[in-house]
């Protein structure tokens, strides 16, 4: 078997340059069955460039130019409702320029504001509830397919909300649901479910019985539960979900990028078939944290990344990171074609739906960063080869039996140390069990030194073959033939060893390996 190496720097193909608009939009349509780029005109961008022809000429140049072959036209967005002549008028002009287009819609200012987050509502009003279905009413007589931007969910405490949390009657659609004493994360949970139901699913489908909704979920995965989204019910509920992946600059207060990839990849595990792909945006990026956020997306096995939007890509970094994405779409789409072909493997990483670790926030995110191939579940890995666990798993009411029978397997398991406090300490005397200490601060990881994680990662990796060396910051992603993708998130030249072969990735940049 032939293995052949690819490195790519941060800012497009190393050799052969950025290809020129026409051969760039052809390619996109040529690739779209393996991965397609998308964007997304916001109401308010509906109705200041789509209104006129000159409008519509220039949006469509600029999608040629991006390989962009998909579009979502959104209906209403900040209590906005775009108008439906200026929709249909730009539908029809998308799809003659053999576009796929569908629509969307943000749940911003709907109604009653939340007492939280003033641009979301206070979903226990019954004026509120009314407006979201004339919204996706309005919309599905538009559109066979619709997403929902990741602003479904709400923080409101109003005293109509505590009522209606504590021992109170819940209105929706006209019926009426009694509750118990609840938690908010339980009531908003309840609560959001069963209008995802009443007042979103059942009238779209009924104006438009072949309607396609799509859930976004945001990036926040360890907040979801809090907030109201229910990963568990509402993805089987709808008929699609996205995932944010919209990571930023970590310098500007974002995410550390792996972040992306992780989510996308548990979300992937928990819905299968239904994820269709990742959401990204320049705010608060350099040109190298924008491409990140696409490698994530790629790698993480979306089927379409989502550039978020056609208004804000024209200011600010915007137009910036949109030149260093043209210049990489062509090997975005390579790696995107070459990952159909193998599935990954790595460590399972085990987060139960609508969890979050105590002391512990986001931890699979920087876990990720420390050249540990990360394969997320919402499911305890009984089969797993090799597995990392944190707080997060005190989520499962049979953690202690489950994990004490996967130690004594006697295959590699890393712990937090705040979830091996949980745990019987002769347990954890097994030669096949790492620490991973977190002091409270996940970010801290980013601190260990290669020669630190080196132990953990000979013991971790030996189950997949693979030994690696190299410094943080690096993401290693593996799959079951032995190819492999090497990621450098941090700023110098990474020196890598790789089932003992010597190579340099270059910074913000990545290597990949095929066989």
């Amino acid at each position: 078997m032939r293995t052949y190496w690819i490195a790519v720097l941060a800012m497009g193909w190393a050799a052969a340059g950025a290809a020129g608009a026409a051969d760039l939009w052809q390619l996109a349509k040529e690739k779209r069955p393996i991965h397609q780029f998308s964007t997304l005109f916001t109401a308010q961008d509906v109705r200041d460039h789509l209104a006129d022809d000159a409008g519509l000429a220039a949006a469509i140049d600029w999608c040629h130019k991006t390989g962009v072959t998909k579009v979502y036209l959104e209906t209403f967005r900040d209590g906005y409702q775009a108008e439906r002549a200026t929709l249909q008028k730009a539908i029809e002009r998308f799809r003659a320029a053999e576009f796929e287009v569908s629509g969307c819609v943000t749940t911003t200012n709907v109604g009653k504001p939340s007492t939280g987050w003033k641009l979301l509502s206070c979903y226990t009003d019954f004026a509120t509830q009314n407006r979201v279905q004339s919204i996706f009413e309005y919309t599905a007589g538009l559109f066979d397919e619709i997403m929902i931007d990741d602003f479904w969910f709400t923080d409101c405490t109003c005293p109509q909300c505590d009522a209606a949390r504590r021992l109170q009657t819940v209105n929706l659609s006209g019926r009426t649901f009694h509750v118990e004493g609840q938690t908010w994360e339980d009531y908003r949970r309840g609560l959001m479910w069963r209008l995802s139901q009443e007042r979103i699913l059942a009238p779209a489908r009924k104006v438009n019985p072949n309607v396609k909704v799509i859930l976004k979920y945001p990036e926040w995965y360890d907040r979801l539960q809090e907030r109201g989204y229910d990963v568990v019910r509402e993805t089987a509920d709808f008929d699609k979900i996205w995932v944010g992946t919209e990571t930023r600059d970590r310098d500007q207060g974002g995410s550390v990028p792996y972040q992306a990839y992780f989510i996308m990849r548990w979300l992937g595990a928990l819905g299968g078939k239904k994820v269709g792909g990742g959401w990204y945006d320049p705010l608060k990026t350099t040109p190298p944290t924008y491409l990140e956020q696409a490698r994530q997306t790629v790698l993480a096995g979306a089927r379409e990344s989502m550039l978020f939007s056609y208004g804000v890509l024209g200011r600010a970094s915007g137009p910036a990171d949109v030149e260093a994405l043209r210049a990489s779409i062509p090997e975005l789409l390579a790696t995107a074609e070459q990952m159909r072909l193998r599935p990954a493997v790595g460590i399972a990483a085990y987060k139960p739906a609508n969890s979050y670790g105590p002391g512990e926030p986001n931890i699979f995110g920087y876990a990720g960063m420390l050249g540990l191939p990360l394969l997320p579940t919402d499911r305890f890995p009984e089969e797993a080869p090799a597995a990392f666990f944190s707080t997060h798993a005190l989520k499962d009411p049979e953690l202690t039996l489950k994990l004490t029978m996967y130690i004594l397997s006697g295959r590699p398991a890393l712990l937090t140390e705040s979830l091996a406090e949980q745990l019987d300490p002769q347990v954890l005397k097994a030669r096949n069990v790492r620490i991973l200490r977190v002091n409270g601060d996940p970010k801290s990881l980013l601190g260990l030194s290669g020669q630190d994680l080196d132990s953990i990662r000979a013991l971790m990796l030996k189950p997949l073959n693979t030994t690696f060396h190299g410094p943080n910051e690096v993401g290693l992603y593996l799959f079951a033939d032995g190819s492999s993708v090497v990621e450098n998130f941090g700023a110098q030249e990474a020196a890598i060893e790789l089932n003992g072969a010597a190579f340099k990735v270059p910074a913000r940049g990545w290597v990949a390996r095929w066989k």
